[in-house]
């Protein structure tokens, strides 16, 4: 019997498609199923009933809208059992959401037979993903001319923000990259670019192995597809920790760009900037990688981590682009969460200033300190400024931003208490500003409360 399945992934915005719902769909039409995918709250396919729907979860902070996503295709299926969830969320939340929904939920990965059907010995996860189900929907993920694969699975470190020790609790360290591709480019053709999911490839006791794969499969350094470039993108990011020398050797032989490596924690800086300089030895300058923050760190530890990137381009000739990485609890159901050593007008501050450089630390020192200031101090002065400051700073630069700042900079120590005791959550008040215990305080207090025509009072 030909059943119907429907595949949804929520309304959030995503760069990368859903590959564990494009590896269901292969599935599905193996078996002659009909498969239709769709993205969001989808009201055509709600004039049809379905065996099966399918919901994909990606961050736990989606928990409103996916939620929500659930609960609008819930009537669609003859039991809510019929609506199965998996995915990041769905792996992590897995009890709340069965509770809440009554849903059938995955956790974990796909790697057994059996898992979707009892009848079927199918390993999911080791299908080749269907791109084809992508042209139904119109929705641009921007990886269009590149394959999605796994060298490896899982990860051996336990690190204490990380999902990957749940969802992916065993690490393998060789899947069949080779037979992977070969069945893609089969099925889709050629593509330049190659993005490995690895969460940690650098630990992997097959790592040569997987460099002389990619280099089989026509991804050695230098090599193109017609008149492109080709490229491989470590996209999880590698281990600095990992990166001896003869690793380094190992990855430059193919055509790796950007080079990833994690930046995580100030105590790895000698660990971090050796893999830096083993990269610019071996002829591989295109980098980037995430830095974390708001976790265990400080706002100048955040901006330390940043500015050596951007002195290490000064001095070796790199291109390394820093992605700002916001840390949010692995159960937490919005983004609302405040590290030890951070406020919400601080985090506002860091939203601010990467509103303004389209969300990545640029190369140039000039630009990255015209953005984030020349040293911590000045950074936490940006941040604790009124948003609109921040954004179109030389538009306030001479006028009131240049009041904001002679106040602040005048402020006494028990002024300075004071003010960010009020600013620090990210809603000023008007009383606040009239009750400020001096005139300085309410000058630079005023800055964060503005006075609309309609006579509501709003804050920055």
């Amino acid at each position: 019997m030909v059943r119907r399945i429907l595949l949804v992934e929520p309304g959030f915005r995503n760069k990368y498609p859903p590959l564990g719902l494009m590896k269901i769909s292969a599935y599905h039409k193996r078996r002659g199923d009909y498969v239709r995918f769709v993205k969001g709250l989808d009201a055509e396919a709600r004039t049809s009933r379905w065996d099966r729907i399918y919901v994909s979860t990606l961050f736990t902070f989606n928990w409103g809208v996916t939620i929500k996503t659930i609960n609008f295709y819930l009537d669609l299926v003859r039991d809510p059992a019929d609506l199965w969830v998996g995915g990041v969320m769905g792996t992590l939340m897995a009890a709340e959401i069965r509770q809440l929904t009554g849903a059938t939920v995955i956790e974990g990965l796909l790697d057994r037979p059996g898992q979707l059907d009892s009848n079927s010995k199918v390993i999911v996860d080791a299908l080749p993903p269907d791109y084809s189900m992508l042209d139904m929907v119109d929705y641009e993920y921007g990886l269009q001319d590149a394959y999605l694969g796994y060298a490896t699975r899982g990860c051996p470190n336990k690190c204490g923000f990380c999902a990957v020790r749940t969802i992916e609790p065993e690490f393998i360290g060789y899947l069949p990259l080779k037979r992977q591709i070969r069945s893609l480019e089969m099925l889709y053709g050629e593509r330049p670019n190659l993005v490995l999911m690895d969460n940690n490839i650098l630990a992997s006791d097959s790592f040569e192995q997987i460099i002389d794969d990619l280099v089989e499969l026509g991804f050695e350094r230098g090599a193109r597809l017609g008149r492109r470039l080709r490229h491989v993108d470590f996209n999880q990011g590698t281990d600095a920790r990992l990166l001896t020398e003869e690793r380094m050797k190992q990855l430059a032989r193919v055509a790796v760009r950007p080079l990833r490596l994690a930046f995580d924690d100030s105590k790895l800086t000698p660990i971090y900037e050796k893999g830096v300089r083993l990269a610019a030895k071996y002829g591989v300058g295109q980098l980037s990688n995430y830095v974390l923050y708001n976790y265990k760190d400080t706002p100048e530890d955040f901006y330390d981590r940043l500015r050596l990137n951007v002195l290490l381009n000064q001095e070796l000739g790199t291109h390394i682009y820093s992605f700002p990485m916001k840390y949010m609890p692995l159960d937490a159901k919005d983004r609302s969460h405040v590290g030890t050593n951070w406020s919400p007008r601080l985090l506002r501050g860091v939203q601010c200033i990467l509103l303004a450089t389209r969300g990545k630390v640029g190369t140039h020192r000039d630009f990255f300190e015209a953005a984030f200031g020349v040293d911590g101090a000045e950074f936490r002065q940006i941040a604790l400024m009124p948003d609109d400051y921040i954004i179109h700073r030389r538009l306030h630069e001479t006028n009131s931003a240049a009041d904001w700042l002679r106040d602040y900079r005048k402020l006494t120590k028990s002024e300075s208490a004071e003010f960010l005791e009020v600013v620090s959550k990210n809603r000023v008040a008007e009383s606040e500003v009239t009750s400020a215990s001096t005139a300085r305080l309410k000058r630079i207090l005023s800055h964060y409360v503005r006075r609309r025509e309609d006579g509501i009072v709003s804050t920055s």
